[in-house]
């Protein structure tokens, strides 16, 4: 294993003695020994902190530190949202660097999607309209999320899930929908539609227009909100 210095001597400790995803970590005592990492515990603790935010370990009160399987999106999701704080218009930025991915691994995606991925996103459009076709109307987040990354789920590369993961986050984080008009939801939805229906029938090119289609409108809505 070549050495990648990452300017802390936990992390540099848990890729040396090989951790995997459920394992369990030292106590915080026992990584501040000289045979493990020879640090002071105060700096021990900041060190666990970064890695708990990054999302690489976890801590709880009854089992411990264990080691989690490895997710870009929490990395993304920080620095992300961060930049959201100080500038709401960052978010426009990252959806273009969001559509650019999902067009760049469209084909692939939609080449290795099964028959029960294909169930659960026409599961999506079902639900979606039934929250939209109510006297109360609800926004379809949830669906809205999960329609689009099971497109891209058996890709299995995690920094792209990672990315697509921090931009429906932040998705909801800034509430687009907020203020979008019923029709406009709608019109989400068909384009939904027209995109499961041509990837059913194997038309993946076709599918992405409808998918480029698709971002230029929520383009539009979220620019023309008040």
């Amino acid at each position: 294993m070549s050495r990648i210095e990452l300017d802390s001597e936990l992390l540099n400790y848990i890729i040396l003695a090989g951790f995997q995803p459920g394992d369990r970590l030292p106590t915080l005592n026992t990584l501040q020994d000289e045979e493990h990492l020879g640090i002071g515990i105060s700096k021990v603790r900041e060190q666990l902190e970064v890695a708990r935010v990054l999302g690489l370990v976890e801590v709880r009160s009854k089992t411990g530190m264990r080691m989690k399987e490895y997710s870009f999106a929490p990395a993304v999701r920080l620095s992300l949202f961060f930049a959201l704080a100080q500038d709401s218009r960052s978010f426009e930025l990252f959806g273009e660097v969001r559509n650019h991915i999902e067009m760049a691994f469209w084909h692939e995606a939609c080449e290795r999607l099964q028959s029960d991925d294909l169930a659960h996103m026409r599961t999506c459009i079902t639900q979606a309209y039934e929250k939209l076709n109510v006297n109360h109307i609800r926004i379809p987040n949830e669906e809205h999320r999960n329609f689009h990354l099971t497109v891209f789920k058996r890709l299995e590369n995690p920094f792209v899930m990672g990315i697509l993961e921090a931009y429906w986050d932040a998705y909801e984080a800034v509430e687009i929908t907020r203020y979008a008009s019923y029709e406009y939801l709608k019109q989400v939805w068909k384009f939904h539609e027209q995109i499961l229906d041509a990837i059913s029938a194997r038309d993946f090119e076709g599918a992405r227009q409808f998918f480029i289609d698709h971002t230029k409108l929520i383009r539009y809505e979220t620019k023309s909100s008040p």
